[in-house]
């Protein structure tokens, strides 16, 4: 570590050069820039660096490497690992950096590196495009694209990865580097599906998809009548076409104007059947869900970018969330998924979800360090609580989940969808050989592993 004289002259130095903000502790605005969504973190940076552009970027990363600091990236900060910040180090902190130019004519987006799904959705809608994100508004597009990306588009046009053109990096030395199929195609390779472990992606640039309409059925079923509605959605969503997609998903029931009283704040069953398409085509699709005896129901077109909200987890709450990915969804998994659901932590906003995959998915490129495409199905517990007391309850439930996968789960993983779960799930994520060819590339990019509060790999 640099002496105090040394860190208080360079720390003087960033705040001038900096066209951003810079914050340490004792700072006024320090405790709010430290804070992410998940309030079951609670880190202390030495230094927070809020780059307003790519120049900042690059001055920051070279402030932390002349210290010897080590560097966590904050786009949206909505991973639930926390690792947007960390303890007595560095953190790029993207948020001003937002901006989203759309290129209707060849169907491409350019996204800056801090902004979040709501910013890319909102700028591609009045153009009729959109692209896979994720399913809450508030998530950052960097960390969600490089980790891989699952959403609601993905079985019509593929995990976000597969519509990945370009990125624009700062890597460890606070050099700037442009990866796309031609330029540095082994970094970029690596950046499907290896997060944020080779650099500060400023930019990102993305394949748009025409989408004139987005349709929806949401069903909310009492929990005698799950088992039934699971069941038929798994066979809706089998016989699909790709356009189709949504979930199961467990859950208390909210206090939305749809759903009646005696719903709110009870356990519920709700099915989301999504659509890329017009809603009589959707309606169509959902006949035998819609024929199943239900106490809510929302059916129509809904602008693509509103849907995206409406699952979003609100700031300040506690998250701890995990998945398993499976081989299939036999009635014997739907059975004991739906056993689950009545020790699910009744009022709270966690949910209890199972995705499909197949479609665009499986038939996307096989060779990013994606492991968990060729699963049909994944189970993803997702704990959001309020009161601490709440932690242990909350936590083991989702670890029960887990556990009741077991039979069934491929042992692949999406890390976006989990937190710190060791260095083996890591490689569940990526596959093992690709691990071991990321882990060359981290050595090339980023040998002294500055990089590291992520999934991270380590430099072989």
């Amino acid at each position: 570590m640099a002496s105090p004289s040394k860190a208080g002259a360079a720390l003087a130095a960033l705040r001038e050069d900096l066209s951003g903000d810079v914050f340490a502790p004792g700072d006024v605005g320090y405790d709010d820039a430290r804070t992410v969504f998940n309030a079951m973190i609670d880190r202390r940076p030495a230094v927070i660096a809020q780059c307003v552009d790519e120049d900042d970027v690059v001055r920051a990363v070279r402030f932390a490497r002349d210290l010897d600091l080590k560097i966590a990236v904050r786009g949206g900060g909505h991973s639930v690992a926390g690792t947007a910040v960390n303890d007595n180090n560095l953190v790029v902190d993207l948020r001003h950096m937002r901006a989203v130019t759309v290129d209707p004519a060849a169907e491409a987006v350019r996204v800056a590196g801090g902004a979040t799904m709501s910013d890319l959705d909102r700028a591609t809608q009045p153009h009729g495009l959109a692209t896979t994100g994720g399913r809450a508004s508030t998530t950052g597009v960097g960390g969600f694209v490089l980790g891989g990306g699952s959403g609601w588009l993905d079985r019509w046009c593929g995990l976000a990865v597969d519509n990945l053109l370009g990125v624009e990096l700062v890597t460890a030395d606070g050099a700037r580097v442009h990866a796309n199929a031609d330029e540095n195609p082994d970094l970029f390779w690596a950046l499907h599906g290896g997060g944020g472990n080779f650099g500060v992606a400023t930019a990102l640039t993305l394949k748009l998809y025409e989408l004139p309409e987005f349709s929806i059925a949401l069903l909310l079923y009492l929990p005698e009548t799950g088992p039934e509605a699971t069941r038929t959605y798994r066979d809706v969503i089998t016989a699909a076409p790709d356009e189709a997609g949504g979930a199961v998903i467990y859950l208390t029931g909210p206090p939305a104007e749809f759903v009646p009283p005696h719903l709110v704040g009870t356990l519920v069953c709700g099915v989301l059947l999504t659509y890329a398409g017009p809603e009589g085509d959707l309606r169509k699709l959902a006949e035998p869900l819609l024929a199943l005896p239900h106490g809510a129901e929302v059916v129509g077109t809904v602008p693509y970018a509103d849907v995206q909200c409406m699952l979003d987890d609100p700031p300040g709450m506690r998250n701890y969330w995990s998945a398993e990915y499976l081989t299939g969804a036999p009635d014997a998994f739907l059975d004991v998924f739906c056993a689950r659901a009545g020790s699910l932590p009744v009022p709270t906003g966690t949910q209890h979800v199972l995705f499909p995959q197949g479609g665009a998915i499986a038939a996307g490129p096989h060779a990013y360090p994606v492991a968990f495409r060729d699963a049909p199905w994944v189970v993803h517990p997702f704990g959001i609580w309020e009161d601490p007391a709440d932690d242990e309850r909350c936590v083991r439930w989702v670890r029960d989940v887990r556990a009741d996968a077991r039979p069934w789960r491929t042992g692949d993983v999406y890390l976006n969808f989990i937190g710190d779960e060791g260095a083996e799930r890591v490689v569940a994520g990526v596959g093992a050989e690709n691990a071991r060819r990321l882990a060359e590339l981290k050595r090339r990019y980023d040998p002294d592993n500055v990089f590291r509060f992520n999934h991270n790999i380590r430099p072989a």
